[in-house]
């Protein structure tokens, strides 16, 4: 079996780091680089449990999530104290009850959209550690649980206020349990991506919102108000997220004309992620109704048949939905014809 690719994934990405870590405010810039030499620790340090130890933690009740929610008290051991259980009461603590909601949000969708048993389909408990360091600007998957920080209160709020970056993260897990796709180049953006649409579609599942309602933005509220912009993404329209003086433009392209070619961020994955995410958009908006019904099905059947390799280029992954979307609803018929035209129109090739 290939061995899984457990990376860390967090949702800031280091070019915005990168750009406030020079900003001309002492208070944001040393924010920023405290967060970049602690995500570069968790790149390149992290201890994880083995796969034995996770599977006996699991709960013997099949179908329901087992979420533990505990506090670093701004330090940086992980897990840190345990201060919220499965069915335990609300705590004193909304970012404790955000984190423990966001992630039986994101078990629910999984569960009964598409019949999967949290993000391993097997059970795997729930777990997250909310208040991590200091000012931390930063939230991430580290191949076993959440870790969420309590922003610089400056450029980032509270890391648990947006559900869909708490689905997020999980759907790094998600992938990482199925097509354990590779954390570069295309095959990481895709990952990137992935994360994106259920994060997105979390999102809508809480609100209770069609394709057409939902605003489609990444991340919306964790900026704080000093800072033009409305969220970390979109899907709708990649590039138009935020333009602020600090923190620059929103570089995301929304179509293969302006894709960005870079070293940097393992190959800007979280840069040209904006080109599958405005694909999703483009398809579920297409099709209307709930994005995670058809829409999401299709990514999902391809997220779990297991032809999607790991270092799947965009191209790739686009075929496959074809072929998913073919096999789920019929050649020809209107889900087929909207795949194509979503993938067309942002120049990606489907055969």
């Amino acid at each position: 079996m290939t061995p899984l690719h457990r990376v860390f994934c967090g949702i800031i990405p280091p070019h915005l780091l990168d750009r406030l870590a020079q900003a001309p405010d002492a208070a944001v810039a040393d924010a920023a680089r405290r967060t970049l030499i602690a995500d570069a620790g968790h790149r390149t340090g992290r201890s994880l449990t083995t796969a034995a130890a996770r599977a006996a933690a699991r709960p013997a009740s099949a179908g329901r999530p087992h979420r533990t929610v505990c506090d670093a008290e701004n330090g940086t051991r992980l897990p840190g104290r345990k201060v919220r259980s499965e069915g335990g009461e609300p705590t004193r603590d909304a970012t404790v009850n955000r984190a423990y909601a966001g992630l039986g949000a994101t078990f629910e969708l999984l569960m009964e959209a598409y019949g999967r048993d949290s993000i391993d389909g097997s059970g795997l408990p729930l777990d997250a550690t909310v208040h991590y360091d200091r000012d931390y600007g930063n939230a991430f998957w580290n191949g076993e649980r959440m870790v969420f920080g309590d922003g610089d209160g400056e450029i980032f709020r509270d890391f648990t206020i947006p559900v869909d970056v708490i689905a997020h993260e999980l759907g790094h897990g998600v992938t990482q349990y199925t097509a354990n796709l590779a954390y570069f180049s295309q095959p990481g953006a895709l990952n990137e991506s992935v994360s994106d649409v259920i994060g997105s579609l979390v999102k809508q599942y809480v609100l209770g919102q069609t394709a057409d309602q939902a605003d489609w933005l990444i991340g919306e509220g964790l900026f704080t108000d000093r800072v033009e912009g409305t969220a970390l993404r979109s899907m709708k329209a990649p590039g138009t997220a935020y333009d602020d003086d600090l923190l620059g433009k929103d570089p995301q392209p929304a179509t293969m004309d302006d894709y960005v070619r870079t070293g940097r961020d393992n190959g800007g994955v979280h840069i040209n992620s904006g080109i599958p995410n405005h694909a999703f958009y483009l398809l579920a908006t297409a099709l209307g109704g709930h994005a995670w019904e058809r829409a999401g099905q299709i990514w999902y059947d391809v997220l779990t048949g297991g032809e999607l390799g790991e270092t799947a280029d965009f191209a790739d992954f686009a075929r496959l939905t074809v072929a998913a979307a073919r096999e789920r609803y019929g050649e020809g018929g209107a889900e087929d014809r909207a795949v194509v035209k979503a993938w067309s129109t942002v120049g990606v090739p489907t055969r």
